[in-house]
């Protein structure tokens, strides 16, 4: 069990972008990259892989994904966002993650929204989901062990028990994401039916 505990220390699943990280002046695009690659370069799976790029921040734009940068800096807000961004990006498409965030940037830019708020809600949200990833991988884990341990063959135990935990967490990736466009879906439809 002691391995699936380093392999899980090893996915830094508690690394994430909080208030106090956020400085209290705008940033232009650079510096907003420095603070990702900063805060972010560990939960890289490649040493030469980029956490964000120029041409992310601007595809992000560019996509309406958050609110209108002015005068080529970013705020705490935009910040937030892209920090959420980072997150979605990595479950959903960004045609999907323009709807999920498309009524919060509205919000913001119409209604004066405190997305700090939202954001400390985000960051709670992430860290008990951090523990309960860590507990169920754990559970799964021991459940894998339990299932090749009825094998015969002790040769191959070590890649039976990752391959069949590799797939049993992509296979609970695949339900939380389904869900997760399904909620998309169910914004998108709700939306268009406002419209009309």
């Amino acid at each position: 069990m002691k391995r699936w505990e380093t392999l899980i220390n090893d996915l830094q699943v508690e690394n994430r972008l909080t208030i106090e990280d956020i400085p209290d002046l705008d940033l232009y695009m650079d510096q907003v990259i420095q603070l990702f690659e900063r805060k972010f370069s560990g939960s890289k799976r490649h040493e030469n892989e980029k956490v964000l790029t120029k041409t992310m921040i601007n595809n992000y734009a560019k996509g309406d994904l958050f609110i209108p940068i002015k005068n080529k800096r970013y705020t705490r807000d935009h910040l937030m966002l892209i920090s959420m961004i980072y997150q979605l990006k990595g479950a959903l498409s960004i045609k999907d993650i323009k709807q999920l965030l498309g009524e919060l940037n509205d919000q913001i830019t119409d209604d004066d929204f405190h997305l700090e708020d939202l954001y400390e809600s985000y960051l709670k949200l992430t860290e008990t989901n951090a523990e309960r990833f860590k507990d169920n991988v754990l559970a799964c884990a021991e459940e894998v062990e339990n299932e090749v341990g009825q094998y015969e063959d002790d040769d191959n135990r070590d890649y039976l028990e990752q391959l069949l935990l590799a797939c049993a967490l992509v296979n609970m990736s695949n339900f939380y994401r389904r869900a997760a466009e399904k909620l998309v879906d169910d914004m998108a439809e709700r939306h268009q039916e406002r419209d009309q």
